[in-house]
């Protein structure tokens, strides 16, 4: 997806290269040759909320200088979709410098709570607002799909249970545990029908394209 895509080379302006230029041109050629598409919509019935996130741990240490802080930070990636349509998506680089993939990936699925909450509170007021019953009302579900086992073990763990490697892990980032269960559930997610994989790093085509048939219809 082009978030990606335009945050990494946007990482580069004040020292570009020619490999950055080769980068943009290709990312030119995308946009060129997918002029006439867009982001097909197919609603479903269902008030379901998904939240597809994921993270890729320091995937950049190995390319960029190991003296540059920022070159071992984890990016975040994510989309929600509301009944099957993306609403909010995004890629971007975590503030603190996670020291494994787990936490990484446990970041990750905080961070998409600020947004997916707010979400799903202004779903129950649309949905209230144009007169849906408390039977309807009350089939509004809302799924967070992780793919690390790590991550899922630790954000499914009763308040105030941690492991022993996770203990470090700032309380901003602890904090939606307290919604698990009430507001939405963690579920676990195969990497491959992961659709926040495309947020988070470069893509073979065969990957991609499957991805992308999911999340924009083509």
């Amino acid at each position: 997806m082009l978030p990606f895509v335009v945050n990494q080379c946007s990482r580069y302006n004040h020292f570009p290269k020619r490999s950055h230029g080769e980068a943009l041109k290709r990312l030119g050629r995308y946009l060129v040759a997918t002029r006439d598409k867009g982001l097909i919509l197919r609603p479903t019935n269902s008030l379901h909320i998904d939240c597809y996130v994921d993270a890729d741990f320091a995937g950049l240490y190995a390319h960029e200088n190991i003296n540059d802080p920022a070159s071992v930070r984890s990016r975040t990636g994510y989309v929600i979709n509301v009944g099957g349509c993306p609403i909010i998506w995004k890629s971007t680089l975590q503030k603190e410098i996670a020291c494994s993939t787990m936490e990484s990936e446990y970041i990750a699925c905080s961070t998409s709570c600020r947004e997916l909450i707010p979400l799903r509170a202004l779903v129950q007021e649309i949905s209230k607002a144009v007169g849906l019953s408390d039977e309807e009302l009350a089939s509004l579900h809302t799924t967070i799909w992780e793919d690390n086992v790590g991550a899922l073990t630790l954000a499914n763990m009763e308040l105030p249970r941690m492991t022993p490697r996770s203990k470090h892990i700032a309380i901003k980032y602890h904090w939606f545990r307290s919604h698990l269960g009430k507001l939405f559930t963690v579920v676990k997610i195969g990497t491959a029908d992961q659709l926040g994989d495309m947020f988070t790093k470069g893509l073979g085509p065969v990957i991609f394209e499957d991805l992308r048939k999911r999340l924009m219809g083509w």
